[in-house]
């Protein structure tokens, strides 16, 4: 398979790498560049497992080409944190018991993440709406709205 050098600033970090024409994003996050936070559930970009924020965007890294990210910017799961302290989104989840597996909750983060960025008092059917391409098996979602909710109230705004 043909390979494209390709320039990405990942988690703020300016970034270049190789990458065959036809893999995915996700496959070049995890199996290239060792970000394994993102995870792969369906592939066909419909459970959202793998969801990362290109250019402030939530997109399904399961149906990115790779060679598509050249020159954008990309925010993983990894890139959430900060000097070792999880992100208010991330304290909210753990706070309103909005895990169980964790299987999706990287998604489901980065969906919230996205959201809260482009609007940081966003009502509950606009956090639902911001979800829907995310699916879980174990919460019920409402801990995870509840989670987001908080961190709203508190100006979500936090999220830069």
């Amino acid at each position: 398979m043909p390979k494209k050098i390709i320039h990405i600033i990942i988690n703020g970090t300016e970034t270049e790498t190789i990458a065959d024409t036809g893999q995915r994003l996700i496959d070049l996050l995890r199996d290239t560049l060792g970000l394994t936070g993102t995870k792969e559930g369906c592939g066909i970009g419909a459970c959202g497992a793998c969801t990362v924020i290109m250019d402030n965007r939530a997109v399904n890294s399961c149906l990115v080409p790779a060679i598509a990210a050249d020159g954008h910017e990309i925010l993983t799961i990894e890139g959430m944190m900060k000097d070792g302290n999880l992100h208010p989104i991330q304290e909210a989840f753990v706070k309103h018991h909005a895990i169980q597996c964790g299987f999706c909750t990287p998604g489901l983060v980065m969906s919230a993440r996205a959201l809260l960025d482009r609007n940081p008092s966003p009502d509950r059917e606009e956090i639902k709406k911001a979800i829907e391409g995310n699916l879980c098996r174990c919460t019920g979602y409402e801990q995870v709205i509840e989670a987001i909710q908080d961190v709203a109230s508190k100006g979500g705004n936090l999220c830069r």
